[in-house]
């Protein structure tokens, strides 16, 4: 008997899941873009954190122009210093979760010292050039060519004063790493020997972004395990950007910065 169900249903069962097998390839893009544009998270082979996407990346600089004008709208339209204070906390906010994201639509994108490009997956990019391009394209005006030949203290010192750099010469990757996690969350850059990146700290822990001169020789986003470059630098400068309430209306009201040289 059990023999018998078993040829009457075996080609069955094949045939219905060859047929959910072809439907699921058949309607895989619809629904990845379907997720794509609820914003969850893709766990697939084809993660968009994996390859670089300027498509989303195209939104995102249209996105931070409505936003900025927006919130310098309101700023202007404030009544009191507490509502002109709540518009900066809000521009600050939206910042910090705008950055992260145009910083890994360029992942995977090839690293080359001479890559200039401002396209995430067209060409190749610099480490300077990865910096001040993201920076220009969420709405800081910095003329991005003359930012990204800078050394990586003129980069920080074009956004913000001296005193607000933390300077480390010589210090072990486990003490910087400490004294990092203990900083305000936000978004920081950070220069190093011979490089320029970004760094997202978040409660307890950061992210290290930026185009890697050596493997993998792309846009990368690690932690603090795998932030090999980072580690090996003896020299590191970081402050925050988003710390910083100058820089914040900086870009809320769109003044034009001055390259440090």
């Amino acid at each position: 008997m059990f023999r018998l169900l078993k040829r009457l249903l075996l080609p069955g069962f094949a045939a219905l899941v060859a047929v959910l097998g072809t439907a699921g390839w058949y309607f895989r893009e619809p629904l990845v873009a379907a997720w794509k544009r609820a914003g969850e998270p893709l766990l697939t082979l084809d993660h968009p954190a994996r390859r670089p996407d300027p498509q989303r990346y195209e939104t995102l600089k249209a996105e931070a122009e409505r936003w900025r004008k927006q919130l310098r709208k309101q700023y202007q339209e404030a009544r009191s210093d507490a509502q002109r204070e709540a518009v900066v906390a809000e521009a600050r906010g939206f910042l910090e979760r705008l950055l992260p994201d145009m910083m890994r639509c360029w992942l995977g994108t090839p690293w080359d010292f001479h890559g200039t490009s401002e396209t995430p997956g067209k060409g190749k990019i610099a480490c300077g050039y990865f910096v001040a391009t993201v920076l220009r394209d969420a709405g800081f005006r910095v003329d991005r060519y003359r930012l990204a030949r800078q050394p990586s203290q003129n980069i920080l010192r074009t956004f913000l004063p001296r005193s607000e750099l933390d300077l480390q010469v010589g210090v072990s990757y486990e003490n910087f790493a400490a004294s990092l996690r203990r900083q305000e969350p936000g978004i920081r850059i950070i220069g190093l020997d011979t490089h320029v990146a970004f760094l997202v700290v978040e409660p307890g822990g950061f992210r290290f972004i930026h185009s890697s001169g050596s493997d993998p020789w792309c846009v990368v986003d690690e932690d603090e395990a795998a932030a090999e470059v980072l580690r090996r630098s003896n020299y590191r400068v970081h402050g925050s950007l988003t710390g910083n309430r100058a820089v914040i209306l900086d870009w809320l009201k769109g003044r034009r910065l001055k390259v440090s040289t």
